[in-house]
């Protein structure tokens, strides 16, 4: 199977990826990852979505392109240079809430909202702050984190984080997680 075949890219996707390559971004998520948060937005409808760690706007892009038009997505990124590019591209969508701010400090400020996807692709809300993202987890809701399998980008010692992390999601009687290597290696969790 080729998990791309047929595949329709949002249309600013593109245009988000090659900006990415130009000022040498190299964090982007993936379109297999794109194509996924895409599928579990469109299985939201009226849906509040979270996503930690805007970057330069492709997974944001995709999950725009799998929200109904009744759909809500709040994005944090703490980087403007990156924010921008996200910006540029995204900013006409009224669906959309772009936040420049650390994701620990939005994460602690925003206690008491629920979210029905949580899209984790930064440090806050995965690596830190893990209990204050999934306290913002509605009922039947999805926590969804990528890179997950070895990556070039990863620091020394990374790999002992991730197996702590996917230890500590299994752990949690209120989560289901499913973990799937591929892609860049993906986890989700279901709120029970």
């Amino acid at each position: 199977m080729q998990d791309l075949r047929g595949t329709q890219f949002p249309p600013v996707a593109q245009a988000i990826y090659e900006e990415s390559r130009r000022q040498g971004f190299d964090l982007v998520s993936e379109p297999l990852t794109g194509s996924l948060l895409r599928t579990l937005a469109s299985s939201k409808p009226l849906g509040a979505f979270l996503e930690l760690g805007t970057g330069t706007g492709a997974a944001t892009a995709w999950i725009l392109d799998g929200m109904d038009e009744n759909s809500r997505l709040v994005t944090v990124e703490n980087d403007e240079r990156l924010l921008s590019v996200a910006r540029r591209h995204l900013g006409g969508d009224r669906r959309l809430e772009f936040i420049l701010a650390d994701g620990n400090s939005f994460l602690r400020e925003v206690q008491g909202r629920t979210f029905d996807l949580i899209f984790a692709d930064t440090w806050a809300g995965k690596y830190e702050n893990l209990s204050l993202a999934l306290n913002l987890l509605s009922c039947g809701g999805l926590y969804v984190i990528d890179d997950m399998d070895p990556q070039p980008t990863w620091p020394a010692g990374h790999e002992t984080r991730v197996m702590a992390l996917l230890d500590d999601l299994a752990a949690r009687h209120e989560l289901r997680i499913t973990k799937l290597s591929w892609a860049s290696g993906i986890g989700i969790a279901a709120r029970v």
